[in-house]
């Protein structure tokens, strides 16, 4: 019986059917190579401008080596195939939707000028960070009135399931990996529950993060418990750049008052239940005050831009009175999309990075960054800043590990300190500095969190709460082992093996 589900499956299916177009792809090539000698030609010339193009006009180089590697060295595929990606994206109804409804949603962030001048006065030094985050980036800064940090899944969770029993209106819930167990099962139960007392419940999951973990008609399943769901940028065995593109995000809005996100998806390893790769430290994030705001647009930018019916009209319809608090500095909550030409990501944690005075503390599960990243951190530790980054001691990827560790003996020898986390998996994405700043979100230190994926975080500043992020960091250390240069030393081969992999470390 498991043979016949596995010969059956939706996996099967997909790589069948990926393989079929390859076939159909080399087959196409061969016939225009034996028939037209002068599409060669074009192609050829066409593959130069591509290049130079590429060259010209690219933000990350480093990422786009493997284009202009690969367009070099098989000049006919690669620039066919870079053609037609292109292609795809032009004509993806996905990829407008997603443009159309993030730029409608715009006018929804408002900075209040109050709250900037304040800032500003309180850190001139920082003014030009603050400016990015609620001008160029476009996501506006509240005052602080409830900000909660937990430093593992495992206590995050109950928090969260205690705020969704409170909801009164609505439960939203976007997320990388939706997998049925206690996580999941805990959450599923009370959405039921609120669905059978009138309350609006969405559900969005990334059809490509839930492939292993959720059958193709998972979302069919929930509708039928009046859960409304999509999931995101379904994936389809054509392949297209637009599939690519994956929603990494993690946000639950209730009632427009409570959000929460962080590191965690919605599965058992990232709680602890299950252990897969030694100890998951992860982190959970609950947001209260006016900043869940943003939250709650980001969530209905993405639900407005897939939903075939019953689109929002008006955000505002959503927006809640925000319950009253103490002011305890300045939240900013932000996404990233790979849609545009911002990489605002990348730029907040280089802004951090180039603003720390005493130390710039790091969590980070993978380390796969181009030459601007290396020599920020680099360029931190020699102005004197303590710039540590803690990644995974138990792997969940090898290869990718084998990549990580590839950084750091150049960022060793240039002052970054270097952990691992002795007892497993560290899984939270977090830049926490001088005991003023953090940023804590979905945002990996490699190219398809930066580049790829759609992304969200949170920038805190001047906040007491700075300082868990920070005592949670300082707790892991002693849990971690100090890498040293010695311990960096690889063989040629490996190291030439090592580059390759670097080179195709995009896509990966």
């Amino acid at each position: 019986m498991k043979i016949l589900r596995a010969i059956f499956s939706r996996t099967t299916f997909m790589i069948l059917m990926i393989l079929l177009e390859l076939l159909i792809l080399y087959s196409v090539f061969h016939w225009f190579g034996a028939q037209a000698a002068w599409i060669e030609e074009v192609l050829r010339f066409i593959s130069g401008i591509i290049v130079l193009s590429i060259i010209k006009n690219s933000r990350h180089l480093s990422s786009d080596m493997m284009w202009i590697v690969a367009i070099m060295l098989f000049p006919i595929p690669a620039t066919a195939i870079y053609i037609l990606l292109d292609a795809d994206m032009i004509s993806s109804r996905t990829m407008w939707n997603l443009v159309k409804s993030t730029k409608e949603a715009g006018k929804y962030y408002k900075q209040d000028p109050a709250i900037s001048e304040e800032m500003n006065q309180s850190a001139p030094e920082l003014r030009g960070q603050f400016r990015y985050i609620s001008e160029s980036a476009g996501f506006p800064f509240y005052r602080n009135t409830g900000f909660d940090y937990y430093g593992l899944g495992d206590i995050g969770y109950p928090v969260m399931l205690e705020e969704m029993r409170n909801a009164k209106k609505y439960i939203f819930l976007e997320y990388f990996i939706i997998e049925e167990g206690k996580m999941w099962n805990g959450m599923l139960e009370i959405l039921e529950q609120k669905v059978k007392e009138g309350l609006d419940v969405r559900v969005m999951y990334d059809d490509l993060g839930s492939f292993m973990t959720l059958s193709a008609s998972y979302a069919k399943k929930l509708e039928e418990k009046g859960i409304k769901c999509i999931p995101f940028n379904r994936i389809n065995p054509i392949i297209g750049i637009i599939m690519n593109h994956r929603d990494h995000r993690k946000i639950m809005v209730i009632d427009g008052k409570t959000a929460f996100s962080g590191g965690v998806n919605l599965a058992d390893e990232y709680i602890n239940v299950k252990v897969i790769h030694g100890h998951w430290k992860d982190n959970v994030i609950r947001i209260k005050g006016e900043a869940v705001w943003s939250y709650t647009v980001m969530f209905l930018t993405h639900w407005n831009a897939l939903a075939k019916e019953a689109k929002d009209e008006d955000f505002e319809v959503f927006r809640a009175e925000p319950e009253p608090g103490e002011p305890d500095g300045y939240i900013a909550a932000y996404g990233e999309t790979p849609l545009d030409t911002e990489i605002t990501a990348q730029n907040i944690y280089m802004g951090i990075l180039n603003q720390a005075n005493d130390y710039c503390y790091i969590y980070t599960p993978y380390l796969i960054i181009d030459t601007e990243l290396i020599n920020a951190l680099i360029l931190a530790a020699r102005h004197g800043t303590d710039v540590r980054i803690m990644t995974p001691g138990i792997p969940d990827k090898k290869v990718v590990w084998m990549i990580t560790r590839s950084y750091y003996k150049q960022l060793i020898e240039g002052g970054v300190k270097i952990y691992e986390y002795t007892p497993g998996f560290v899984h939270s994405k977090v830049f926490v500095s001088d005991d003023r700043i953090a940023t804590v979100g979905t945002v990996n230190l490699d190219y398809r969190s930066l580049y790829l994926h759609f992304e969200n975080g949170t920038y805190l500043y001047g906040s007491r709460k700075v300082l868990d992020v920070k005592k949670d960091y300082l707790e892991a250390i002693e849990k971690s082992h100090q890498v040293t240069a010695d311990e960096c030393h690889t063989g040629p081969l490996k190291s030439y093996f090592i580059a390759v992999l670097r080179l195709f470390a995009p896509m990966m």
